[in-house]
């Protein structure tokens, strides 16, 4: 009996779609929003029913009827701190989403979409390898703030695919390498892994500034600029994700257009443009240590990863810490229809989401039927 498998991946302006028969592509395909009608909601949850009707749409031309499905699968948003792997959805996890209690992120529509689409189907609705999968050692959480710890949250689902796809090359497992992965879309983020487990992550908001998100910044001025200026905590947030990095200094997210401006003669799109990349070189360098410098190889991964300006202006400042390997674009339907298919045929028992701590950690346990 083969199976039909939904994947659902939000991005920020977009929502990549992805049906499977087993382990063979039906049809994939990036629904592109306009901007501007994003921007008119007030939070990234309120955009579900939006997004839905461009995702029943798109079943529908090609011929393919909810009912059809034997799973849905999300990409796992904004969660408190959970293991990898996959999650059945339910009501304690729409909620924290719905609040928005990790942040603001279109990765948390992937959870809402899912779950929607499954109701309409009458299936079972799941996330994979959340972005804020993985914990942190307590040496690399501790902040200088008691009442603030460092949480990972990075492109856990597409780092981990692309790494195991990079070990499946050289004949290596991904358990077998030390490994710090750079992923480069509309947000930026950075991960490494000791032996397969996470050492530490560079998220966000405290890392490379990115197309679309601001990066960290130096706190003095942050406070001085924004505490006396009456911006809300939404408005703040949307400047933190969404109107902040490239995006606030040249206004556009597309790292092609930017590339235009500099062959243009644009001298402070050249500089913009080298500073995100300087600092995503900056944060390798830093996530080096967390191994005390044992790093077998940098793979650079993520849509920007196309671009052969941005690579080899990072790769030029870490590439004497390890080779560098390029890999361009991401996996993440393939990934998580994987981990969808091996759930609903008994290969990978789920998990389900019961409780969360006081200090946002997520208490799991395995669905004891498998889903």
């Amino acid at each position: 009996m083969s199976h039909l498998v939904l994947a659902i991946n939000p991005g920020s302006t977009s929502t990549k779609i992805g049906l499977f028969r087993d382990d063979e592509v039906v049809f994939i395909k990036n629904i592109e929003h306009d901007r501007q009608e994003i921007l008119k909601f007030p939070d990234t949850p309120s955009q579900r029913e939006f997004r839905l009707k461009f995702v029943l749409e798109a079943l529908e031309e090609h011929g393919v009827a909810p009912t059809d499905l034997s799973g849905v699968v999300g990409r796992g948003g904004l969660m408190p701190t959970i293991e990898t792997g996959g999650y059945v959805i339910n009501d304690l996890m729409k909620e924290w989403i719905t609040a928005e209690r990790g942040g603001s992120h279109a990765s948390n529509l992937g959870s809402l979409l899912a779950d929607l689409v499954a109701k309409e189907a009458g299936c079972g609705a799941y996330i994979y390898d959340s972005v804020a999968s993985g914990r942190l050692p307590e040496i690399a959480a501790i902040t200088g703030f008691p009442e603030i710890k460092r949480k990972s949250l990075s492109h856990v689902l597409n780092s981990r695919a692309q790494s195991i796809e990079f070990g499946k090359k050289i004949g290596k497992s991904f358990e077998e390498m030390n490994i710090i992965i750079a992923h480069l879309g509309g947000g930026i983020s950075l991960s490494v892994y000791e032996k397969g487990v996470l050492m530490d992550s560079v998220g966000d908001d405290w890392g490379p500034f990115s197309p679309e998100r601001a990066g960290a910044a130096p706190l003095m001025d942050f406070v001085n600029v924004f505490h006396e200026s009456g911006i809300n905590k939404r408005d703040l947030k949307k400047k933190l994700r969404g109107a902040g990095g490239v995006v606030a200094h040249l206004g556009t997210t597309d790292i092609r257009e930017v590339e235009q401006m500099i062959h243009n003669g644009d001298k402070k799109a050249r500089a913009v443009l080298g500073a995100m990349c300087y600092n995503v070189a900056k944060a390798i360098g830093s996530l080096a240590t967390a191994t005390f410098g044992r790093i077998d190889y940098i793979i650079i991964t993520g849509g920007i990863a196309k671009s052969a300006m941005v690579t080899e202006l990072i790769a030029e400042r870490v590439s004497f810490i390890a080779p560098v390997e390029i890999m361009p674009g991401e996996y993440e339907l393939e990934a998580l229809a994987a981990g969808c298919l091996r759930i609903i045929t008994g290969q990978e028992a789920p998990k389900v989401l019961v409780a969360i701590d006081d200090e946002g950690i997520g208490i799991s346990e395995i669905v004891a039927n498998g889903h």
